[in-house]
């Protein structure tokens, strides 16, 4: 039987505008349109040059800044501003970002995209130390290792602190009077640089430039930190360079079709994964249709290279609540089709060829298998555009168990009757590697690759890998053998 899990869902997404009058306004707007990166809570933290004012709330954007929480955010010099989907730490108000911390020598916010993965161990030593923890959060860690420094500077106190923790991580770093902003060595996460007249805008992703209005200048570089200040800004090493491993899922899934990550627009990354895929795995059918929405560039890149027609043979509802309440077990294993309706008269009779972007814990494939046959189609085919997820993510993806994870666990064809398709095919990792298009060549193609083959790019404890006991001794055996990319 298929657990009855959600499917991938990342940590959070990250603003900064430094050097703007409405620095706190234009953080908001960057915040909704990385809403997609996380909706169970949301922050702003606002500096006027003298005190830093913070708001959060759990919930969507909109609803946590209404127009006098807005209005609570005093000054005009600079802010930072954090979406979160709770998979370190857990949920909860006081897990919420940015972080804000009062001392003595003044105060400091922390917004975090990412994972720290030897968290729990840092934790450990500083509570040893004297320490005490306010909130569950791996960010917290880092705000501690920041205090506890002797080094005079807080871009050199930073730059001690990162140089403590493991993982994938994009930090925002804001007082009464700096910025600083840092990616990890690999640049796990993607963080972009843009300029709004004078004013600097940073974001995690580049449409939230676009809304802002900002032009678009740079990809910041991973192991750099940067420093925005009054006299301008400054970027400089932290830690020695390490290789590019940016996270796979970002093109296949995360990021809007719109960003564009190292100068590689999304939705034509998906297109190109989505022609590989035909390539690897043709089938006769008279229509292709892609899961609303992450997977619709790749069922169109489908449709293009095996000149079958594409239709919008999925609808997805926009109006059912992050919460959606049903009260019985019969109405939750029909809840799908309040988020997602197949079009009859478009599947109807139809051998159908359905793209989807992963398949992580099969509940949802299986739904909406059942969708499209009850809605008339003849034969559905599923294609994914991304290789087997068999290991677990511990970089701010909630797959951190890999028993739960359905391709770690059963075969293709195992996955195929429990789902109830036609037919099933993935993408190869040699044709991911194609499709995004850094690099053909796997080993040089500067991407995370860890969930489909175990080959994690940051040290990961063993642990962390073998959580469950009935993973036995050959996992042990794989784990203790992971390589950088």
């Amino acid at each position: 039987m298929l657990p009855e899990l959600k499917g991938l869902n990342e940590e959070c997404g990250v603003v900064a505008v430094w050097g703007h009058e409405q620095a706190a306004d234009l953080t908001y707007y960057g915040l909704h349109s990385l809403q997609h990166r996380g909706q169970e809570g949301a922050g702003i933290v606002s500096s006027d040059g003298f005190q830093l004012t913070g708001v959060k709330g759990e919930g969507l954007v909109s609803e946590v800044f209404r127009k006098d929480e807005l209005a609570k955010l005093v000054g005009h010099r600079a802010a930072i501003g954090h979406v979160r989907y709770a998979t370190a730490g857990g949920g909860g108000l006081e897990n919420v970002q940015p972080l804000l911390f009062h001392s003595q020598t003044g105060s400091l916010a922390l917004a975090h995209n990412g994972n720290l993965v030897n968290a729990d161990e840092k934790k450990a030593e500083l509570e040893q130390q004297g320490s005490i923890f306010q909130t569950s959060s791996d960010t917290e860690v880092v705000a501690h290792l920041i205090k506890r420094s002797r080094t005079s500077t807080l871009q050199g106190k930073i730059k001690e602190a990162l140089c403590q923790v493991d993982g994938a991580f994009a930090f925002l770093f804001l007082t009464e009077d700096e910025l600083h902003v840092a990616q990890d060595p690999y640049g796990l996460r993607p963080l972009s640089l843009g300029k709004l007249g004078d004013a600097y805008v940073i974001a995690s992703e580049t449409c939230a430039l676009d809304v802002m209005g900002a032009e678009f200048v740079k990809d910041l570089v991973p192991g750099e930190i940067t420093t925005i200040t009054a006299e301008g800004l400054r970027s400089e090493r932290y830690t020695k360079e390490a290789p590019r491993a940016m996270c796979s899922m970002e093109y296949v899934y995360f990021s809007r079709p719109d960003s564009n990550i190292d100068g590689i627009n999304v939705h034509t990354a998906r297109k190109q994964l989505g022609k590989e895929l035909y390539k690897e795995a043709p089938i006769e059918a008279d229509l292709v249709t892609g899961v609303p929405d992450s997977s619709i560039s790749a069922a169109i890149g489908y449709a293009e290279a095996s000149g079958i027609p594409y239709e919008m043979g999925l609808l997805k509802n926009r109006y059912v609540g992050r919460t959606f309440i049903q009260p019985s077990q019969s109405l939750r294993e029909e809840g799908v089709k309040m988020k997602l309706s197949a079009v009859r008269k478009v599947v109807e009779g139809k051998r159908v060829v359905m793209v989807d972007d992963s398949i992580v814990r099969g509940t949802t494939s299986r739904r909406i298998v059942r969708l499209l046959k009850e809605a008339g189609a003849t034969e559905v085919h599923v294609r994914i555009s991304s290789p087997p997820i068999t290991h677990p993510c511990f970089y701010g993806i909630d797959t951190s168990k890999q028993e739960e994870l359905i391709a770690a666990t059963h075969s293709v064809e195992e996955i195929l009757e429990l789902i109830g398709a036609d037919s099933l095919s993935y993408l190869s990792v040699e044709g991911l590697a194609k499709g995004i298009g850094r690099h053909e060549e796997v080993s040089k193609c500067g991407q995370c690759l860890a969930c489909f083959t175990g080959m994690y790019p940051t040290p990961v404890s063993l642990p962390l890998l073998t959580s469950r006991e009935e993973r036995g001794a050959a996992c042990q055996e794989r784990t203790q053998k992971l390589v950088s990319i």
